[in-house]
């Protein structure tokens, strides 16, 4: 990504030393302690991520009708599943997924911010929250999406679903062929969180 939309090549050394210095200062003025952020990440990684989404996205591959109250009412089929407190919750507020078709492949990108289904999907990464990815992907998707190694071809229709703090968009990647003997567990380890935003696909391994 770093190539594909011209970062500094330091940029992730010079982010990170100046979030250092400002949990530093956090710190000093007493506004968080030296946990705070290690129990943050800790959260994002165990209990809140891309590992939540490929549950979903697996149930919704072997179970038709979930699918389509996934696509209903996003938060409410959510609930059916045995996840972690919280879904609804910490950057997971009004989510909404839309489903992948043969004629139809969706995309979801953040043009004011960078928005973004946490619970799902896990922190954004760098390229998401990028001036230059928010606004090609809004203009010409397909353009951007075959940079990613995804070639659209013409007869597919591409649908780009702009999040905000009031929807947060993600993607129900289409199920790949030759999966149908696959276990909903196995079926979980197929999928991305580049394929639930819709830069990718999902492959049998």
């Amino acid at each position: 990504m770093q190539d594909r939309f011209q970062y500094r090549a330091d940029r992730e050394a010079y982010s990170a030393a100046r979030v250092r210095a400002l949990e530093a200062l956090l710190i000093k003025k007493g506004v968080i302690t030296d946990s705070t952020v290690d129990t943050v990440l800790e959260f994002f990684e165990t209990k809140m991520g891309p590992f939540n989404g490929a549950k979903i996205v697996a149930r919704a591959w072997v179970d038709p009708s979930f699918k389509d109250r996934l696509v209903e009412d996003t938060p409410k089929a959510i609930a059916e599943l045995s996840l972690p407190e919280g879904m609804a919750g910490a950057e997971g507020e009004h989510m909404r997924a839309v489903a992948n078709a043969p004629g139809v492949h969706n995309l979801i990108i953040c043009t004011l911010c960078s928005c973004y289904p946490w619970p799902v999907l896990g922190l954004p990464p760098y390229w998401y929250k990028d001036p230059t990815f928010r606004s090609r992907a809004a203009r010409e998707p397909r353009a951007v999406l075959a940079e990613f190694g995804l070639a659209i071809t013409n007869d597919v229709e591409v649908k780009v679903w702009d999040s905000s703090a009031q929807i947060r968009w993600f993607v129900i990647p289409e199920r790949p062929a030759g999966t149908e003997g696959l276990s909903e567990t196995e079926l979980e380890a197929l999928v991305t969180p580049e394929a639930m935003m819709g830069v990718a696909i999902s492959q049998a391994a």
